[in-house]
């Protein structure tokens, strides 16, 4: 699957404007099949809206009647003519951060402990088969004074190209007893990263056998 798949593609052909405001109406209406992205495609006979879920089947609808209502949807409200839906399924949810925002979202509002939700989204992403990841939560979280919280694993390019080419992010909030929580996903991507960009997930290991052998260099010596 590309890196286009696992997060929202801006079409060119459209204004930003007119793209967020459709990202925004997917979003509001495919929550509960797992929205995690849209690619516009416009052509002289129309325009075809390709959006990504995780159940394309709670989009689709019982004989299609979910596709055939969002669309009417969109031909009113966005003065689309001769509009299209395509819905594809998004292969690893688990690495699309726009998912795994929603889903920690959705847990957190059914009671489960912030924290429980971060650590058990940054188990899944990590076994996906993610380099990195970073979850944020911020808020009113056990007392009526706000801070935040972060939940690590893995590498998380910050800066410049490698970040760019190699990191998903996404934003989203949900509304507790104690006020607004607001949760923050960053994924990278193993197959995005740069090829001069290596893992090394064997440098603890050298470094203890350094570690060794110092030590048993140094007891030689005092001998």
């Amino acid at each position: 699957m590309s890196v286009q798949q696992r997060t929202t593609v801006k079409s060119i052909l459209i204004t930003s404007r007119a793209f967020s405001d459709l990202d925004e109406f997917f979003e509001k209406e495919l929550r509960d099949a797992g929205y995690g992205g849209l690619e516009v495609q416009k052509s002289p006979v129309g325009t075809t809206l390709k959006v990504y879920v995780a159940r394309p089947g709670l989009a689709i609808g019982r004989r299609g009647t979910g596709i055939k209502d969002l669309t009417d949807k969109v031909t009113a409200k966005f003065n689309l003519p001769n509009a299209q839906i395509a819905v594809t399924e998004v292969e690893n949810p688990e690495l699309n951060a726009r998912i795994m925002a929603a889903r920690i979202a959705q847990i957190v509002s059914r009671g489960t402990a912030f924290r429980r939700a971060a650590q058990w989204s940054v188990n899944n992403i990590m076994n996906a088969g993610a380099a990195g990841v970073e979850i944020s939560v911020a808020g009113k979280l056990r007392s009526d004074r706000s801070h935040g919280e972060k939940y690590r694993a893995g590498i998380v390019p910050k800066s410049g190209d490698t970040a760019e080419r190699s990191v998903s992010g996404a934003t989203t909030d949900v509304l507790m007893k104690l006020g607004l929580y607001g949760i923050k996903v960053k994924i990278a991507l193993k197959d995005a990263l740069p090829p001069d960009f290596q893992l090394r997930e064997d440098v603890k290991e050298e470094k203890i056998e350094d570690a060794t052998a110092q030590t048993e260099g140094t007891e030689e010596a005092g001998r």
